[in-house]
C-alpha cells in the first residue's frame, strides 16, 4: 500500500492493490481515502487504484470556501490521472465528481463506477426527492443555526453506516462536525446541477462502460437518481445490494468488490 501526496494541491493518496492496470477513487464527503481498504481488498482484478483524500478531508489541504467543491473534487481526480485511461470509481458526492470528468474527459475513463451517486438533481420533482427534503430538514436547521455536531448527527442518521451516533467514536463524530459545512459546499453541483451533466443529450454520449450500485436499504431519493440517470446511459449496469445503506463500501465491502469487478470485466 504505497503512500503519497500530491504536492501541487496539497492532496493526500494512497494505493491499493498492484497491477499494470491503474484506477482512481473518489470517496464520500465526510470520510476519508480509508473508507475504500476493505473495498479494495476484496477485488479480484490485478489493478493499483489510487484514493484521494478529497479537499478538506484527511490529510488533505482544506478547502477554500470560494472554489466550486464538486468540480474541485472532479480537477484533483483529473490530475491524478494524467493521460492514460484509468478505471473511475466513486462514492456519492464522489461518484457525482467521477462522472462529470468522465463526461467532460471519457478519453481518460476506462470504465465507471458509480456507487450511491447523490446527482439530487436527476430527482427533482419526484416524491422520492420532497421526500429527501423533508428529511434533511433537522440537519439544514441545525446547520443554520451553526451546531455543527447536531447538524452532523441528522445528516449522519440518514447517510451514515446504521450506527447510533452515541456509539461512534467521540473522535470521529468530531471529525465530521469539523466538516459537515463541506456537505452544503456540494450543493451547487449536486442539487443544482451547475456542471450541466443532465443537459441534453449530455449522458448519452458517454460510451464506455458504467455501472451503477446502490444499497437496497438506502433512501429511495438514490433509487429515483440511480435509475434516471441509468435510463439515459447507453452502457450501463445498475445493482443493488440487498440490505445495504449509503455507505455500501464500508458495510459490504465484499459485495461493492464484486460488483466493481464485474464492472471491470466489462472492458
Amino acid at each position: 500500500m504505497a503512500r503519497d501526496v500530491v504536492q501541487s494541491a496539497q492532496i493526500y493518496q494512497v494505493t491499493y492493490g498492484a497491477g499494470a492496470r491503474r484506477g482512481v477513487a473518489l470517496h464520500c464527503s465526510l470520510a476519508h481515502s480509508g473508507a475504500w481498504k476493505g473495498c479494495f481488498a476484496a477485488l479480484e482484478e490485478e489493478i493499483a487504484i489510487d484514493a484521494f483524500d478529497l479537499p478538506g478531508h484527511g490529510k488533505s489541504s482544506g478547502w477554500d470556501g470560494q472554489s466550486d467543491y464538486v468540480a474541485l473534487c472532479r480537477s484533483v481526480a483529473e490530475e491524478l490521472i494524467g493521460e492514460e485511461p484509468v478505471d473511475l470509481i466513486g462514492h456519492s458526492g464522489g461518484a457525482v465528481a467521477a462522472l462529470q470528468l468522465a463526461l467532460d474527459r471519457p478519453g481518460l475513463v476506462r470504465t465507471l463506477t458509480l456507487i450511491e451517486p447523490v446527482l439530487f438533481a436527476a430527482a427533482r420533482g419526484t416524491p422520492e426527492y420532497e421526500a429527501w427534503v423533508e428529511a434533511m430538514s433537522p440537519y439544514v436547521a441545525a446547520l443554520a443555526k451553526g451546531a455543527r455536531m447536531e447538524a452532523a448527527e441528522s445528516f449522519t442518521r440518514i447517510w451514515g453506516t446504521g450506527t447510533a451516533w452515541e456509539e461512534i467514536e467521540p473522535r470521529t463524530r468530531a471529525y465530521m462536525a469539523d466538516r459537515i459545512h463541506l456537505i452544503a459546499a456540494g450543493d451547487p453541483g449536486l442539487i443544482d446541477d451547475n456542471c450541466g451533466i443532465l443537459d441534453e443529450g449530455r449522458l448519452e454520449m458517454l460510451d464506455l462502460p458504467v455501472m451503477i450500485i446502490v444499497g437496497g436499504a438506502s433512501p429511495p431519493v438514490i433509487g429515483a437518481i440511480a435509475e434516471a440517470i441509468a435510463a439515459r446511459l447507453p452502457d450501463v449496469g445498475l445493482a443493488e445490494v440487498p440490505g445495504a445503506g449509503h455507505m455500501l463500501p464500508i458495510t459490504h465491502p465484499a459485495q461493492a468488490a464484486g460488483l466493481i469487478d464485474i464492472n471491470l470485466s466489462r472492458d
